[in-house]
C-alpha cells in the first residue's frame, strides 16, 4: 500500500516547515533510517519549501511509524507535529502524488519547479537503495501525469510570478530575446531568476550593480553575463533594448534626466519593466518618445489574468490525475495474483520434473544431449501451456474482477491449499 505522511502549505505554517526540511547531506541517511526505524518496505522523501513529505510502500501501520521518525530526526517529541500532520493511504495517497507532480497542490498553480524536485526525490530514493517496484511505479505514473498535463493543458502556460511575466512581457515586445541587450537593475532574487530566463532565451544580459558591486558580480558569474557599477547608468541604458529593475532603494533609481541624456535622437524603443517596491523608475519617463514603462501594477494585472487562464484548465488536469490513478491501482490489483502465477509456474514445473523422471526409467540412460533435449522440450510445453492463464489472471486482477480470478483458482487448483 502507498503511504503519505508530512507537512506542506496547506497543513502547516512556514516555521514548521522549516524545522523539519531535510539538507541534500543528510537525505541519504534518513532514507536509510526511514526505513529500518518505520517498518516501511519502500521510502522517498520530497523536501522543498513548501512541503516535506514522506512517500512510501508498506503496511498502514507504518504511517504513524513514519510520522514519529520525521518528528525524531528533526529533536522533535513525538506527537508534535499532530495538528499540522498530512497523512494519506491507498488510492488517497497515490492521488496526492499525482497532484503533487502535476503541479495541482502547488502554491502556485502550474507552477514547472515541483516536478523537478520529485524527479530529484525518486533519483536519490533510488540512490540509497529505498525505492522498489511499487514507488517506482508511482513515480512513472507522476511522471507520465505530469508530462501529460504539460502537453495536453495549459496549466503550466502563461507565466504568473512577477519576475517569469517581466521575461514573458520582454518577449513580446520583441518578439524574441536572441541577441537584445537586456539591462537588470540590482541583483537580488527577483534579478536572479529573470537574468536566468534571459540568458537562456539569447539576450546579452548585463548586471547593474549598487552600493555594493559583489552581489551584481556574483549573480553576472552565475549565469554567465558580465556586471557593471552603478555609476555606468547612462551608458548602459544607451546601449539597451530592455530594463528590468528591482533593487530595495528607497529613491528611483532611474530618473527621466537619466534616460533622456542616455537615449539622444534617433534611439529604438527603450522598454523600462519596474519590478521593484518602491518603484525604481520616476514615472516621469512615461512622456519621453519611445520610452514604455511598465510597473509592478501592471505585471500583477497580467499575473493574475494568466493564474485565472491556469485555474480554467484544473478539471482537465485532475482528469488526466484521475486516469493515471486508475492506471497505478490496476498495476496493484495484477501485483496480487503474481502469488498464484508463481504457485501456478512451481506447480506445473513439479509436474513437470515428475513426469521426466517416470520417463527417464522406462527410457534407461540417454546422453547429455538426449537428456539436455528432453529438459528443453517439456520446459517449452510448460511455458507456452502457462502463458495464456498467467495473462488472462493478471488481467482479470488489473480489471477488478475477482470472481473471475477466483474462478480461474478453482479451475487450475490454485488456493492456499495448493
Amino acid at each position: 500500500m502507498i503511504i503519505v505522511v508530512g507537512v506542506n502549505h496547506h497543513t502547516a505554517p512556514l516555521p514548521v516547515r522549516e524545522s523539519l526540511v531535510f539538507t541534500k547531506e543528510s537525505l541519504a541517511d534518513a532514507l536509510r533510517r526511514l526505513r529500518a526505524e518505520s517498518g516501511l518496505d519502500e521510502g522517498m522523501i520530497l523536501s522543498t519549501c513548501n512541503r516535506v513529505e514522506i512517500y512510501g510502500a508498506g503496511e498502514p501501520a507504518c504511517a504513524a511509524a513514519a510520522a514519529t521518525f520525521l518528528a525524531g530526526f528533526h529533536g522533535q517529541a513525538d506527537g508534535a507535529l499532530g495538528p499540522f500532520l498530512l497523512q494519506l493511504r491507498g488510492p488517497e495517497a497515490v492521488r496526492h502524488a499525482l497532484r503533487v507532480a502535476t503541479s495541482l497542490d502547488s502554491m502556485v498553480l502550474g507552477e514547472a519547479q515541483i516536478l523537478g524536485q520529485v524527479k530529484e526525490a525518486y533519483r536519490r530514493a533510488e540512490e540509497a537503495g529505498t525505492l522498489g517496484a511499487a514507488l517506482t511505479s508511482l513515480r512513472n505514473r507522476s511522471m507520465a501525469a505530469a508530462s501529460r498535463a504539460r502537453h495536453e493543458t495549459a496549466v503550466g502556460r502563461n507565466a504568473v510570478s512577477v519576475s517569469h511575466v517581466a521575461v514573458e512581457l520582454a518577449r513580446k515586445i520583441f518578439g524574441t530575446l536572441e541577441g537584445r541587450r537586456v539591462l537588470l537593475v540590482g541583483a537580488g532574487k527577483m534579478s536572479g531568476l529573470a537574468a536566468r530566463q534571459l540568458v537562456r532565451a539569447g539576450a546579452e544580459a548585463t548586471v547593474l550593480g549598487g552600493r555594493r558591486f559583489e552581489p551584481a558580480a556574483e549573480l553576472a558569474a552565475a549565469v554567465g553575463t558580465r556586471a557593471r557599477p552603478m555609476d555606468d547608468l547612462r551608458s548602459e541604458l544607451a546601449a539597451t533594448d530592455i530594463v528590468i529593475t528591482s533593487t530595495a532603494s528607497t529613491e528611483f533609481v532611474i530618473r527621466r534626466e537619466d534616460v533622456r541624456a542616455a537615449r539622444g535622437a534617433g534611439r529604438r524603443p527603450l522598454f523600462l519593466i519596474d519590478i521593484a517596491v518602491p518603484r525604481d523608475v520616476d514615472p516621469a519617463v512615461r512622456v519621453l518618445d519611445g520610452v514604455f514603462l511598465y510597473d509592478l501594477d501592471d505585471l500583477k494585472s497580467v499575473a493574475a489574468a494568466n493564474l485565472e487562464e491556469r485555474r480554467r484548465e484544473v478539471a482537465a488536469v485532475e482528469a488526466i490525475v484521475e486516469q493515471e490513478l486508475a492506471e497505478h491501482l490496476a498495476w496493484e490489483r495484477s501485483r496480487e495474483v503474481v502469488p498464484l502465477v508463481v504457485e501456478m509456474r512451481r506447480r506445473g514445473d513439479r509436474i513437470r520434473r515428475s513426469e521426466i523422471t517416470k520417463a527417464l526409467k522406462r527410457l534407461g540412460p540417454l546422453t547429455s544431449q538426449q537428456a539436455a533435449a528432453i529438459e528443453a522440450a517439456t520446459e517449452a510445453i510448460l511455458q507456452k501451456l502457462l502463458h495464456a492463464p498467467s495473462v488472462e489472471l493478471k488481467r482479470f486482477a488489473r480489471e477488478g474482477r475477482t470472481g473471475d480470478v477466483e474462478l480461474a483458482c478453482r479451475m487450475l487448483g490454485l488456493g492456499p491449499t495448493s
